[in-house]
């Protein structure tokens, strides 16, 4: 099982650009493909954004535009660019693989 530790949440106001970091505990070249969730309290969690080791990306339609996920192998990091932030994208933040157990997360609240 691999383990993931998300960074960089915190408080940021509407509009306002936040980014998250994930370390996984093994070389991201051997992780197939990598998610960033997002759930508020009470609520479903939700895939956001995922990279594949390729690179491919994909996106949730809410997030396109605003937020963007890259790989760095040098730091062995995943993260989350996200940018013109909305009261909505309140939420605890995870990375995993598909299928993965879930780490403790990071918040982040957008909020004047």
């Amino acid at each position: 099982q691999v383990q993931f530790v998300e960074s960089g949440g915190g408080l940021v106001q509407p509009g306002g650009s936040l980014r998250l970091s994930c370390a996984p505990s093994e070389s991201i070249s051997r992780i197939y493909k990598l998610g960033w969730y997002r759930g508020a309290p009470g609520k479903q969690r939700e895939l956001v954004a995922s990279i594949t080791n390729v690179d491919t990306t994909n996106y949730a339609e809410s997030v396109k535009g605003r937020f963007t996920i890259t790989r760095d192998s040098a730091k062995n990091t995943v993260y989350l660019e996200m940018n013109s932030l909305k009261p909505e994208d309140t939420a605890m933040y995870y990375c995993r693989t598909p299928f993965g157990f879930w780490g403790q997360g990071t918040h982040v609240t957008v909020s004047s």
